[in-house]
């Protein structure tokens, strides 16, 4: 009888631990194979490294891979929210496939916070996009300080090479309306897929417009293709590139055709060259660390995203948990205005202060003008 009683008070303490474990769920969808692997697959090395607490919650993440097939997205997101009853969703990887979501999260009333490269996703807002929460830089806030640095630089002419999708036709959009504000000329606008294995025309088009600079607007990998053409083609102008580019498979499949080339993206690229200071230094630190003890290698910040992602939540639990239990709608709309209300929160990438009409929530302080020297990342201005 004894042997009974004490046997029951342990299942009933490990079902009530196991719930305890799960007090809320957060789905996540990576791309970690098919063509944006190289963006998915650092945010899938990053969610074991995610918060599992916060406040007096526990918390649980569920990932599933969608093959970079915004399809895919949309039947693991469906999935998530019938079966697994998640509180929130971070992810997917892709431009197209987080554009493709929008409209089911909206409806489900769940706040999903995405780690992709288009402003598109948050702006223009609208009543569905409230649901969307952005942990990248909002494209403005990164071609700003390129234009201006073109302009600075004397740039007077500029091509442009851009993915047919969201992240290259938001791009577009911005960059337009910025060179014109800074008396630049676009001279040549191209668009190309992600997937293709050549851009020969397109580069073409552009060497022949004879333009000062040429911005890359590409996500990930395909970010390299139109610039290492351009210089097999012989152009020598300067060339830029969007924080799409971040990652270290830049440099190394560009190798010396990239040499020099300038963009704005997180501090994360040249974290020693940072000043100590800075708010989010430590916090990309230790994020940095903890990812190359556990995958061998240093991570992309397309998985610092995806870890923003989680501080973000962290924060936001606890204050939607006081108007709702985990696991319900009221908890979730909760969750969804409390991460509206973010305020100085640190992460890797920057400092977010979120709004009814800025879901992205960087100032200056989410990025850092840099260029390839040496085959490596450099802080621009530092020897």
């Amino acid at each position: 009888m004894l042997f009974k009683k004490a046997m029951s008070t342990l299942l009933l303490s490990a079902a009530c631990a196991s719930l305890a474990q799960a007090d809320v769920k957060i789905g996540v969808i990576t791309s970690s194979t098919g063509p944006i692997a190289l963006v998915g697959l650092p945010q899938k090395n990053s969610v074991p490294l995610l918060p599992t607490q916060a406040g007096d919650q526990s918390v649980k993440y569920i990932n599933l891979d969608d093959g970079s097939d915004p399809t895919a997205t949309v039947k693991a997101l469906k999935k998530l929210i019938s079966e697994e009853n998640v509180d929130a969703i971070i992810g997917p990887s892709g431009s197209p496939n987080a554009m493709g979501v929008i409209q089911f999260v909206a409806e489900a009333g769940v706040p999903l916070l995405a780690p992709v490269g288009t402003a598109a996703v948050v702006l223009p807002m609208t009543e569905e996009k409230k649901w969307v929460f952005k942990t990248t830089q909002n494209d403005d806030l990164i071609a700003k300080a390129l234009v201006e640095h073109m302009q600075a630089s004397g740039v007077k002419t500029l091509g442009f090479i851009g993915t047919a999708d969201p992240y290259g036709e938001n791009w577009s959009r911005v960059i337009a309306g910025l060179a014109a504000e800074h008396g630049i000329k676009l001279v040549a606008t191209e668009r190309f897929q992600r997937q293709d294995t050549s851009v020969t025309g397109q580069s073409l088009k552009v060497l022949s417009s004879r333009p000062d600079a040429v911005l890359v607007a590409a996500p990930g990998s395909a970010a390299v293709l139109p610039q290492t053409t351009l210089f097999d083609q012989g152009y020598r102008g300067q060339m830029y590139q969007t924080h799409g580019a971040a990652l270290p498979d830049f440099l190394k499949l560009g190798g010396r055709k990239v040499e020099g080339t300038i963009l704005a993206a997180s501090l994360m690229l040249v974290l020693d060259e940072v000043a100590d200071d800075h708010p989010s230094k430590r916090i990309a630190s230790d994020y940095i660390a903890a990812y190359e003890q556990l995958n061998g290698s240093k991570p992309a910040t397309f998985g610092a995203n995806t870890y923003d992602a989680g501080l973000l939540l962290q924060r936001a639990i606890p204050i939607a948990a006081q108007r709702g239990k985990p696991g319900t709608p009221e908890f979730r709309a909760a969750l969804r205005d409390a991460l509206e209300q973010s305020s100085e929160v640190a992460a890797t990438q920057g400092v977010y202060n979120m709004t009814p009409e800025d879901h992205s929530g960087f100032d200056e302080r989410g990025r850092e003008l840099i260029q390839v020297r040496n085959g490596a990342w450099t802080l621009l201005g530092s020897h």
